[in-house]
């Protein structure tokens, strides 16, 4: 009996070793995707952080106490201290985002107030005026506010947020529907795509549809194209699906004061991106499932694949709106995510959306051409 089971545990630890595309996604994958994505995940919040600090924001004094003044002046080298007097236009291009700085208030003759003494009917009242939806300012928000709260005197301090509701909804918006988005789209192309390739393969039908009178590449394409159109019909439903129940599910009431409105072509862009980032998942998961033996196998090799596109939906969470780098949009996959993050925060650029558009047509085109050698190699066609 001891040996019957030795030989069993042998057998199954030889099967195991002795398939490296197992022992790769089993023991190697699992550790190298954590490490990969927690070391990205990092970066990006490292390079928020740092494009926050970096960022060069004015803040605009009215009524500059004398006694405040030089620490004022040395908050931090990306702060540019002018005192003026703060207007309601002011507060209005803080608000419409035209002006990258931060609005502080003193009453008139702080210094005098706060060295005759205080009654508690006359408590001196400091605003600060800044937009949360911009990282540098709502970085000196707090610099500031935490400079007051240590400074030991008695005055309040009233934070002002001037990001309007519609700002902060469009942000969270851009942060969050990107990935959602395309993970259920790549959920409609995993549910088909591997049994219309490795499923024929595997129920031996793929050799009917070789020997018919068209060429390859016509096979190829029809593959992709028609997989595309159902997943894309899948990913459309899961949209409308995301789009109502989001802001109940959160609890934010209705949509359309949170930035949940959106133009005609906002809409057109965001259907054009979405066909376009079904056509390159459909033609990635196309190759891979030609290069499998069966559905099982091909799910098991297009499983890296799908991490790498949840962790690019998740990028969009650790950066401040879209990229304005023109070579980000070549990227496949993640240029798709770069301009649903613009379009979802209202920063949607029809060139951004012409490139991405350009970029994943040809990355598909090369798709069906790589497809095309497989259904013409009889070693991947018919492997075992």
């Amino acid at each position: 009996m001891k040996s019957n089971t030795l030989t069993i545990i042998k057998k199954e630890f030889a099967r195991f070793f002795g398939d490296r595309q197992l022992l790769f996604t089993t023991v190697i994958m699992p550790g190298l995707l954590i490490y990969i994505i927690y070391s990205l995940m990092g970066t990006g919040i490292q390079n928020m952080i740092n494009e926050g600090a970096n960022e060069v924001v004015a803040l605009q004094v009215e009524n500059m106490p004398a006694s405040l003044a030089p620490v004022l002046g040395s908050l931090d080298s990306s702060v540019v201290v002018t005192e003026k007097a703060v207007t309601d236009d002011d507060i209005k291009q803080l608000e419409d985002k035209e002006i990258n700085a931060v609005l502080l208030r003193f009453p008139e003759g702080f210094d005098n107030l706060m060295a005759g003494g205080i009654s508690n009917d006359s408590v001196p009242a400091v605003e600060i005026y800044y937009n949360s939806t911009n990282n540098a300012a709502a970085r000196v928000n707090m610099i500031l506010s935490t400079m007051f709260n240590n400074y030991g005197r008695p005055f309040t301090v009233s934070e002002l947020d001037q990001a309007s509701d519609e700002s902060i909804g469009a942000m969270i918006w851009s942060k969050i529907l990107p990935m959602l988005i395309i993970m259920m789209l790549f959920s409609g192309v995993m549910a088909i795509a591997p049994s219309s390739i490795a499923g024929e393969k595997e129920r031996g039908t793929i050799a009917t549809l070789l020997v018919t009178p068209m060429r390859r590449n016509e096979l190829a394409l029809g593959k992709i194209i028609s997989l595309s159109g159902i997943a894309l019909l899948s990913g459309i439903s899961s949209f409308i699906g995301i789009a109502l129940s989001l802001p109940k599910m959160v609890g934010m009431g209705d949509a359309a004061d949170l930035g949940f409105h959106y133009t005609t072509s906002d809409y057109f862009a965001l259907l054009l991106v979405i066909f376009a980032s079904v056509l390159i998942m459909a033609s990635a998961v196309s190759l891979l499932s030609a290069l499998a033996k069966d559905v099982k196998n091909a799910g098991t090799m297009v499983t890296p694949f799908m991490l790498v596109v949840m962790l690019a939906g998740l990028l969009p969470m650790f950066q401040n709106g879209a990229s304005d780098n023109m070579l980000v949009y070549l990227i496949p996959f993640y240029n798709s995510i770069e301009v649903m993050t613009a379009v979802f925060g209202h920063e949607m650029q029809w060139a951004t959306v012409f490139v991405t558009l350009v970029s994943d047509v040809v990355y598909t085109g090369i798709a069906v051409w790589g497809l095309t050698r497989m259904f013409n190699s009889e070693k991947v066609m018919f492997s075992r």
